[in-house]
């Protein structure tokens, strides 16, 4: 627990220094909203789909990428961050509350599941994507309704 926090303020940090101009003159209410919301902005894309009425949002960030010019921790073998934006599929509001499990199959076969944390705008998780390759990432949530939903899609780790 005391190496994920670690892990995050360093991503916090490396994260909001280019966003930094970005964000002067908004009001971004707490600190930590501010924090959570340039991790988000900073993600790549990688998948987006609707089910059941909940559009959901994929997007992943390189930790050496954007921790570059840092120390990485020792003994740290994560090497993105996975995060899971939810919002209603018909009014476009987000939907913060919830449970999100995800399971990654790499391309040796090898399995890792990870609950993502609700984190301001988001939910997320550090996973090891280290062999190139396609990954299989597997979703399961449950939102504000109680309705347990799934997601899947491939991703592909490029060297």
């Amino acid at each position: 627990m005391k190496k994920k926090a670690l892990i995050i303020a360093a991503l916090t940090f490396a994260v909001s220094s280019p966003i930094t101009v970005i964000a002067a003159g908004h009001n971004h209410g707490s600190m930590h909203e501010g924090h959570g919301s340039q991790m988000a902005q900073a993600g790549t894309v990688v998948n987006q789909q609707v089910v059941d009425g909940v559009k959901v949002t994929f997007k992943l960030l390189d930790i050496k990428k954007q921790m570059k010019g840092m120390e990485m921790p020792k003994g740290m073998k994560e090497t993105h961050h996975l995060m899971a934006e939810f919002a209603d599929a018909k009014s476009g509001n987000p939907i913060t509350e919830g449970e999100v499990k995800v399971k990654v199959v790499g391309p040796d076969k090898s399995e890792q599941t990870k609950d993502l944390m609700g984190m301001e705008g988001h939910f997320g998780a550090d996973i090891i994507m280290a062999k190139t390759g396609k990954y299989g990432i597997m979703c399961k949530f449950k939102v504000k309704d109680g309705k347990v939903r799934s997601s899947k899609f491939w991703y592909v780790v490029k060297k």
